[in-house]
């Protein structure tokens, strides 16, 4: 802890009673004044004693049983409009450590603050990348030792993870899930059901065959392979190739295909070692998935020949490339993607047929993502690459229903009893044609997403751009099916090479996302206290390092070595605290309200450097915030009233009370 936070430390070893106090008897919404590092350092003890307290007994002991469900606050909702003006929280698990440390950094949070959007909980694989799902089994590195120490009939990550978002739940909290249309290169999923993904076979670094049916021969090499070395765990082979891999008929379920290939899930050594051996036994013969792209134009890759890698087992690894790529083409090499549809001449000219939907990859993996919401009871789904549109004429005029498959999961899980199911989309909203083909906005609306990530978070405050992103996000809310989020900060921005957004103008980020009250918001774990880095800090410092389990001193920009390290920007903290605190006394007031702009965000004004709003409905609160740390003196706009009084002022943002309506 630096000296810049011993005042806040003696602080809360002096006041800690009356802090937790207000939070214990409701009086309020979070714990004031603890920073997220003290909380961290709650006994399993403390904080049940004071979920106790707050929640009351029976409803602390249904939450604590993984057998009961805690309703979730949206629980009865018609749709998922909801998401529309709700204010998430970003958390990449792998920072507080385990899923019970999240209930501990949300005591850290306002109730404005009500949504908590966890980074992929699934087990992960090359790399440990969370977006590299290797199963379809919960990570099981987020399982609290203290907390099955102290409760022992928690002795499961799958258990925990339940509690937690019973807990959450009590705590008023809506959940989230990344649900991600790919996998690991070589996941389980691709092993046990090789018709739902891409195969090629190779020669060394010359693709021979990238048909549409090569997944044909991955499957009988598996068999072969199977047959040889029996069952994982020990199940008789009597059943015929057809019926082991098929995804259709109800003879073998995922889970026991699964088991027979890799063995019993909580087994995650042998597991991994049976995964290696067919991986090699596959490789060997040249065959393995397409790797995963992104951007137009999706479609046409060859192998680089100079651009490979060795792993520890004597294997070579190619890095695949574009044969005509654009500007923001990618080929993700640890991912492969599902087969959603099937393709056009065998996939001669790379070409996919849009009419002909691979009906059991989508089938698969809507069945998936509602098993997984239905057992730990999920509000919203973060779609993951959300942008991608690989029809090349663009967003079809007829929407149909296997347009998407996040737009398909979200309807399937919505149709199976959980109405209230909402999905934030992971877009950037970029120009027509740069991460997908057509209109992005389109696409948007075409996948019936409810909000969407946006860029924001990627522009310095008060630049031309930021105003003219704001202003268009804005447009966008009040015509599109869809709500932009005020974005403050991303997993995926937290990270050296953006350290300049977040280097000025954070207090008007947070005060505007927080006060903004019809638009959503985002923010990541760890903002408010976030370093500003006028100077790179170290690899521990951000967050989206540990998206990734990077070792390889070849790449020392992403390894990290030990827990994530929390910001020491307590001045920043301080402000952020002012700001909830007083956002808790007018939040009953506020909260939803639609807004009236009386100094709006715009690109072509080169004098206004704030903006300035009221509601449409009666609240009385005006507000305003500078990109800088300076409001001017006086705001011609704000001088329509006779009676307005200023109540409260940080750092380049304040708020009056008025009586009387401002003018329109």
């Amino acid at each position: 802890m630096s000296i810049l936070s011993n005042d806040l430390k003696a602080d809360w070893q002096l006041n800690h009673p009356i802090y937790m106090e207000a939070y214990q008897s409701g009086r309020s919404s979070f714990i004031t004044n603890l920073l997220p590092q003290f909380a961290m350092q709650f006994s399993v003890y403390q904080t049940l004693e004071m979920l106790h307290k707050r929640l009351g007994n029976e409803t602390l002991r249904r939450a604590l049983d993984p057998v009961e469900t805690i309703a979730s606050p949206v629980k009865g909702r018609p749709d998922g409009e909801w998401m529309k003006r709700s204010n998430m929280i970003g958390v990449n698990v792998r920072t507080t450590g385990s899923f019970w440390q999240v209930v501990n950094y949300v005591l850290t949070l306002p109730a404005s603050h009500d949504s908590i959007h966890l980074l992929p909980i699934w087990e992960p694989g090359v790399v440990g990348s969370l977006y590299g799902m290797v199963s379809w089994q919960i990570n099981p590195e987020f399982f609290d030792v203290d907390l099955a120490r102290f409760v022992p009939a928690l002795d499961t990550v799958e258990k925990q993870l339940k509690v937690v978002m019973n807990l959450l739940h009590a705590m008023g909290r809506t959940v989230g899930m990344d649900v991600i249309p790919h996998t690991d290169r070589f996941s389980e999923m691709v092993l046990a059901c090789p018709s739902l993904f891409e195969w090629v076979q190779r020669d060394g670094d010359k693709i021979n065959d990238h048909s549409s049916l090569v997944y044909k021969y991955v499957e009988e090499a598996i068999w072969q392979y199977l047959k040889y070395v029996g069952a994982a765990d020990g199940t008789p082979i009597t059943f015929a190739k057809d019926v082991f891999f098929s995804t259709e008929l109800a003879i073998l379920t995922d889970d026991q295909r699964s088991r027979i290939l890799f063995g019993h899930f909580n087994d995650y050594g042998g597991r991994l070692q049976r995964r290696i051996n067919l991986i090699r036994h596959l490789t060997a013969q040249g065959l393995e998935t397409l790797p995963m792209t992104m951007a137009p134009p999706y479609r046409g890759i060859h192998i680089d020949p100079t651009d490979f890698i060795v792993d520890e087992y004597g294997q070579t690894w190619y890095q695949y490339a574009f044969d005509e790529p654009q500007l923001m083409s990618r080929v993700f090499g640890p991912l492969a993607r599902y087969r959603f549809y099937e393709s056009k001449d065998n996939n001669q000219n790379w070409e996919l047929d849009f009419d002909r939907p691979n009906y059991p990859a989508w089938a698969y993996i809507c069945q998936k993502v509602h098993e997984c919401q239905q057992t730990y009871n999920f509000d919203f789904m973060r779609g993951d690459m959300a942008h991608v549109q690989m029809r090349p004429a663009g967003v079809p005029e007829m929407i149909g229903h296997y347009y998407d498959p996040l737009r398909a999961i979200k309807r399937y899980v919505r149709g199976n009893g959980s109405p209230h199911f909402a999905f934030f989309a992971e877009t950037f909203l970029a120009p027509p044609d740069v991460m997908g083909y057509g209109d992005e906005l389109d696409h948007l609306d075409a996948i019936e997403a409810e909000s969407t990530l946006g860029d924001l978070q990627s522009l310095v405050v008060g630049s031309e751009e930021f105003n003219r992103q704001f202003s268009a996000y804005y447009d966008y809310l009040k015509t599109r099916r869809f709500a932009p989020n005020f974005t403050v900060i991303s997993a995926d921005k937290d990270d050296p090479r953006f350290d300049e957004f977040y280097q000025t103008g954070n207090l008007f980020r947070y005060f505007t996302a927080l006060f903004l009250t019809d638009m959503p918001s985002y923010i990541g774990l760890g903002f408010e206290l976030r370093n500003l880095h006028d100077e790179r800090g170290t690899n521990e410092e951000y967050s989206k390092l540990y998206v990734f389990q990077i070792e390889d001193d070849r790449q020392p920009d992403k390894v990290t070595h030990g827990p994530y390290e929390w910001g020491q920007n307590v001045e920043q903290f301080k402000s952020i605290l002012r700001i909830r605190t007083f956002a808790e006394r007018i939040w009953p007031v506020i909260a939803g309200q639609e807004t009236r702009w009386l100094v709006a965000p715009d690109a072509q004004s080169t004098d206004r450097d704030f903006i300035a709003w009221t509601h449409t409905g009666p609240t009385g609160y005006v507000f305003a915030a500078a990109y800088s740390d300076e409001l001017p003196d006086t705001i011609p706009e704000l001088e329509q009233t006779a009676s307005m009084e200023l109540v409260f002022e940080e750092g380049g943002c304040r708020i009056w009370h008025t009586i009387e309506s401002l003018e329109g």
